[in-house]
């Protein structure tokens, strides 16, 4: 199953028991779809893979789209589905280790993904990365510290 919103006000569920659809890519990126006897052109304008949106234009018109799978009807159920849109002030430790690296300094500007501390635990070192684009406001460990799980890492603007 599948949820779809259009412009944040229509939603679809998509079950598999949909009417057919005669879809052909023309080029990549390009459809011609047939419906109920009806022809679309299809464009996909933008692809958000993350956060499962897309921008397509139909006929001219443009949609965005924003798809949900029971994973995520699962996450929202359980009140988590915020924690990615939050502002995220902070990185703590999701295991007990030693402080191998840490590779940003106070005041960096940091982008979502970039590597921020590496953490060895169990014989293996993890590199703990950026949830989110922020700047560094305070950096609560140093390199060679043991720490448990849970503990402050690092703060954020």
């Amino acid at each position: 199953m599948l949820k779809a919103k259009v412009n944040n006000k229509f939603d679809f569920v998509l079950d598999g028991n949909e009417k057919e659809l005669d879809i052909i890519e023309v080029k990549s990126g390009i459809f011609h779809i047939i419906k109920d006897s009806k022809s679309y052109n299809a464009e996909v304008l933008k692809t958000n893979k993350e956060e499962k949106s897309f921008v397509i234009r139909v006929n001219g018109n443009k949609y965005t789209i924003q798809l949900k799978d029971k994973y995520d009807e699962l996450l929202e159920k359980l009140g988590l589905s915020n924690a990615s849109s939050a502002k995220v002030k902070e990185v703590k430790a999701p295991m007990p280790g030693l402080v191998v690296d840490v590779r940003v300094k106070v005041g960096e500007e940091v982008k979502k993904g970039d590597a921020l501390v590496v953490l060895q635990a169990m014989k293996m070192e993890n590199i703990l990365k950026c949830p989110t684009d922020a700047s560094i406001k305070k950096i609560h460990i140093k390199k060679d510290d043991t720490i448990e799980k849970n503990q402050l890492l690092i703060s954020f603007n």
